[in-house]
């Protein structure tokens, strides 16, 4: 066994797809297959269920998974331990966070960043925010920009970056305003899938006693002020994103006399990852 195996492996079990896989990894999915055989022989046991439409881990690819990922992160550990002595860090580190972090918060941030460590590759992906403290927990990321959940798990560590309100926002025309309960419970209200949004705007309804009403579920606070733009309803999302909208004009902030609260919005990381010279680096850096 040796650490490209592993790797393989490791992607493997969190795509569960061969040919993702085989893509993302530079390789064809016939060695693929054979590098996971292998794996398999070596070890004798089935890692893999597969069949012609799925592919799942088994028991024993389970507790290989959680063995690659120490074994790997351990490894990549000594060796930017072993680079840092020179003065030079060498390797990669993976960045998740929305559409609007990547440009209102990481823009400096990965500028200097490259300035200082320009042999470290920088992976960013974006999505909805309400995934990022998965993606850290899964280990599918090294480092996420997030709103702090209100119990932020022990194994995680957190730093802040700003404070943001979470404002309701309406369409500038074309919807009546509500301004009773009754009309709250006919007002169609487009909300996020999950995530500290969802969470402040179902306990917001459930305090005023009333059911929204709830004309669509979106991922991604971007996605949810277009679709308020459109009319089709009222949504909350953290002020900062509304600020970085290019529909900022086409829309209003409503003015509540109950808020929703703010979301504390930072960098989070699995404390362990922080042994890792690149991460720590990273996560030192000015934001």
């Amino acid at each position: 066994m040796d650490s490209r195996s592993l790797s393989l492996f490791l992607s493997l079990s969190e795509t569960l797809h061969f040919g993702r896989t085989s893509e993302a990894c530079h390789i064809s999915p016939s060695a693929l297959s054979r590098s996971i055989k292998q794996l398999e022989e070596s070890l004798g046991v089935v890692l893999f269920e597969r069949d012609n439409r799925s592919v799942t881990l088994t028991q024993e690819g389970k507790q290989l998974q959680e063995y690659a990922r120490e074994t790997l992160q351990g490894w990549d550990n000594f060796k930017e331990n072993l680079q840092s002595g020179s003065g030079e860090l060498k390797g990669s580190i993976s960045i998740y966070c929305s559409v609007t972090a990547s440009y209102s918060f990481l823009y400096d941030t990965l500028r200097e960043f490259r300035q200082e460590h320009p042999k470290i590759e920088l992976k960013l992906h974006t999505g909805d925010a309400a995934y990022g403290i998965s993606r850290i927990t899964n280990e599918q990321e090294d480092i996420a920009i997030v709103a702090r959940p209100e119990a932020l798990p022990d194994k995680l560590a957190f730093r802040r970056i700003t404070v943001s309100p979470l404002v309701f926002i309406a369409p500038k025309s074309g919807l009546r305003i509500p301004t009773s309960k009754d009309d709250w419970a006919q007002t169609p209200m487009i909300l996020s899938e999950e995530g500290l949004g969802r969470d402040r705007v179902d306990q917001w309804f459930r305090k005023l006693g009333i059911a929204p009403l709830i004309y669509a579920q979106v991922a991604g606070n971007e996605a949810l002020v277009s679709m308020v733009s459109l009319g089709f309803g009222i949504g909350a999302v953290p002020r900062i994103v509304l600020d970085n909208s290019p529909l900022v004009d086409r829309v209003q902030i409503l003015q509540m006399d109950q808020e929703l609260g703010y979301y504390d919005v930072g960098l989070c990381t699995l404390k362990k990852r922080l042994k890792s010279p690149i991460i720590n680096a990273f996560w030192s850096g000015k934001h």
